[in-house]
């Protein structure tokens, strides 16, 4: 089995890495490939990878190549985690929305709009290559912002799903919190990526997010950054990325007041990377658990095993609507338990959703609609009415604002916008 990483010298990669590591039993990766335009973080993310492997006693080979069509050729699955622009560009959509008020952040609002513009035709070229190499791999892409990179694949006919770790961490905290294994966890996770909401904890059959919230409501609003009285009345996990919608002027606040998550990042990628120059290390270091993206590699792993082995198991994914959500289109990209196998991603059945939940959903689908059509056939007066669109946004004198700041960011990376 031949996997491909693009965007192989992420500092991230070593976590994705350990866990091919360990569930090779689930995959058994016989070469990993990972793909990066940047020649010396490859060499010491792909150098740390050969040794982890060798530690935990795994067969394969770990490949490394700025050779994008050399990388996927004869891959059975070719996963993207691009960053077009870098931490760079990130720091810069984290800071210029918050100069006219609205929260900067990289898959949220106008900054994962920026995001969207800058990646999608990237991931398309990619995709594009991956078929005509080899129709049959599967693209598994964990580049943000998600829903939108996920829906333009699946529009244009690729064989994609798409995965995020939101899910998968909020398994393994309530797991623990409950004191169950990991496994025995199934979640009514509904919604779109980045805005979704967990209705639902079963063990057995038996929904536990009601012991859930009576026994452990402090230490989840703490981490979601959502006060206690509101998830409480709720009754229902929110994902943390809702706090942008539902305290959208108090993160704007917070955020003019510190550092941008890019800048952080960028600190902690320094560090991380001398870290791998080390020949001596060969484990992924502790600091990575800083870096975001936790339990990517399980969730990555086992979507893979699913998909090339036709395991017919539910995980939580980014799939086509088909259905699912009534008032949305079919070829909506929605976030829900679905049944993967060889053919792909079927939604499991999903009680209707609640009105509060279904209008923000809606609203965020026709703006990630016009985003696309943005990303994908560009122009300012699409960008203009993505914003526009926006719940964040909303109004006609902020979105031309942010339109212009957008392409004046964003003049390298968009050839239309110069």
């Amino acid at each position: 089995m031949k996997l491909t990483v693009v965007g192989g010298g992420s500092t991230y990669t070593p976590e994705l890495v350990d866990g091919f590591a360990r569930l090779r039993d689930t995959l058994p990766v016989s070469e990993l490939v990972l793909v990066d335009p940047a020649p010396d973080r490859l060499e010491l993310v792909g150098g740390l990878a050969r040794r982890i492997f060798a530690k935990q006693g795994h067969a394969g080979r770990v490949v490394t190549t700025s050779d994008l069509d050399a990388g996927i050729d004869g891959a059975d699955a070719v996963l993207l985690q691009l960053r077009v622009g870098g931490q760079a560009a990130r720091n810069e959509d984290e800071t210029w929305p918050l100069e006219c008020g609205c929260v900067g952040q990289e898959t949220t609002g106008a900054g994962g709009l920026a995001k969207a513009l800058r990646t999608v035709p990237v991931v398309l070229d990619i995709a594009e290559r991956v078929r005509r190499t080899n129709p049959n791999a599967w693209i598994i892409d964990f580049t943000n912002p998600v829903g939108i990179v996920t829906r333009a694949l699946l529009s244009h006919g690729h064989k994609a799903v798409g995965l995020c770790n939101v899910a998968i961490g909020f398994q393994r905290r309530f797991a623990a919190m409950l004191g169950v294994q990991p496994e025995e966890v199934s979640l009514d996770h509904v919604g779109l990526n980045h805005l979704t909401w967990e209705r639902a904890v079963r063990v057995n059959g038996e929904d536990k997010l009601p012991q859930l919230l009576q026994e452990h409501l402090p230490e989840i609003s703490d981490d979601l950054h959502i006060p206690s009285g509101v998830v409480q009345q709720l009754g229902v996990v929110p994902s943390y990325y809702l706090r942008y919608y539902y305290q959208h002027d108090e993160v704007v606040r917070e955020l003019l007041t510190k550092p941008s998550r890019a800048a952080e990042v960028a600190a902690l990628e320094k560090e991380l990377l001398d870290m791998y120059a080390d020949p001596q290390l060969d484990e992924k270091p502790a600091l990575l658990e800083q870096r975001g993206g936790a339990y990517y590699s399980e969730a990555a792993a086992a979507l893979a095993s699913s998909l090339l082995n036709d395991t017919g198991d539910i995980q939580v994914v980014n799939t086509l609507n088909n259905g699912a959500f009534p008032f949305l289109p079919d070829d909506a990209v929605i976030e829900v338990p679905a049944t993967v196998n060889a053919q792909g991603t079927t939604p499991e059945p999903v009680s209707p959703l609640e009105p509060l939940y279904a209008g923000l959903v809606t609203h965020v689908t026709a703006y990630e609609d016009l985003a696309l059509e943005a990303a994908v056939k560009g122009g300012s007066e699409r960008v203009f009415q993505a914003l526009l669109a926006h719940p964040l946004v909303g109004q006609i004198s902020l979105a031309q604002e942010l339109t212009d700041k957008l392409l004046a960011h964003n003049k390298a990376y968009l050839p239309w916008a110069r």
